[in-house]
């Protein structure tokens, strides 16, 4: 049996998916159930079936496929996989500032990590953000994550 039929036959018993992020090497992408960006992959993962889902990407990815889909497994293949950008800011410094300003609007970006996510207002892409910044009200869109889709495509 091939590492490729070994691989398949397992996403069957383990009734698991795998995403991959543009960026992983070509062989994972050609075993992946859905490629495509952090946002399109994230979007994928609440529509599943499956009950594990193996996210091949950064660690922020997994952890939004988690936050998501609180009931689901989610596994990393490469657990030191990280992403500058998802530390480009920090819990304590939004701490400090909503000491400082009582109405403070904290818009984080998706590839922030977990905890960030937690102390911010709203999440926002690279698609969606000048909209909704410009609007004002990020509690009336913080969890739509609206904006068009990454394209992708499903194989198998």
């Amino acid at each position: 049996m091939t590492t490729v039929e070994e691989i398949q036959k397992l996403k069957k018993e383990k009734n698991a998916v795998i995403l991959a992020h543009y960026y992983v090497r070509p062989e994972v992408q050609e075993i992946a159930d859905y490629i495509g960006d952090s946002f399109y992959l994230s979007k994928v993962a609440t529509k599943l079936q499956e009950k594990t889902i193996v996210f091949c990407g950064v660690s922020f990815m997994g952890e939004s496929a988690k936050i998501l889909n609180p009931e689901k497994t989610v596994l990393m293949p490469d657990m030191t996989a990280d992403c500058p950008m998802a530390h480009m800011a920090d819990v304590e410094t939004i701490r400090k500032m909503r000491k400082e300003y009582d109405d403070l609007a904290v818009v984080c970006y998706i590839n922030s990590t977990a905890a960030l996510k937690e102390y911010s207002d709203v999440c926002v892409t690279s698609a969606n953000a000048v909209k909704i910044v410009k609007a004002g009200q990020p509690s009336d869109s913080a969890s739509s994550a609206s904006g068009p889709s990454a394209s992708c495509r499903r194989t198998a």
